[in-house]
């Protein structure tokens, strides 16, 4: 499959997803998507996306916890 945006090949490849939602980053790893190997965009089966919201949106319980350090850009 070629990518609209540039053309490149997608692959199959198991990613790290991350989303912003209500205040927090929430990280899922092991996530299987198809990757450019050119321009890295991702797609994703509908049912994988149903699952990451279901666990989100469900509050499951996280593996693991990392802290994030943040840098406001206008301090730099």
């Amino acid at each position: 499959m070629k990518c609209d945006r540039c053309g490149g090949d997608y692959r199959e490849r198991i990613v790290t997803y991350t989303i912003f939602y209500e205040g927090s980053f929430h990280i899922v790893e092991g996530v299987p998507a198809k990757e450019c190997d050119k321009c890295g965009d991702r797609l994703y089966a509908p049912q994988t996306v149903e699952k990451i919201q279901a666990a989100i949106w469900n509050h499951k319980k996280p593996s693991k916890i990392v802290e994030t350090p943040v840098i406001e850009f206008a301090s730099i």
